[in-house]
């Protein structure tokens, strides 16, 4: 199972990491279609504090901050929740 969030007040940018993580999930579901996973976005300000964040847009994996201040590639995003998927197995 896997539980992506994220973080940002919904400006382009945080969309832009939304629509990544989307398409990464989306590939690993093509070789893996019983994944499970959730995706949320978080826009208010104390709900993106509870990380250790400085900058949005931000992308958090079964609770663990991946990537703060950028829009990450797909395939970066693919690597982390491969990584993810063997830490929860």
């Amino acid at each position: 199972m896997l539980d992506v969030k994220i973080l940002g007040p919904g400006c382009y940018n945080c969309d832009a990491v939304e629509r990544v993580a989307i398409a990464a999930l989306e590939a690993l579901a093509e070789d893996d279609p019983d994944l499970e996973a959730t995706i949320l976005h978080l826009e208010k300000v104390e709900e993106i504090q509870r990380y250790p964040i400085l900058f949005t847009p931000g992308l958090v994996i079964n609770e663990k901050l991946m990537c703060a201040g950028r829009i990450p590639s797909k395939d970066e995003v693919k690597g982390w929740l491969r990584a993810a998927l063997q830490q929860s197995a």
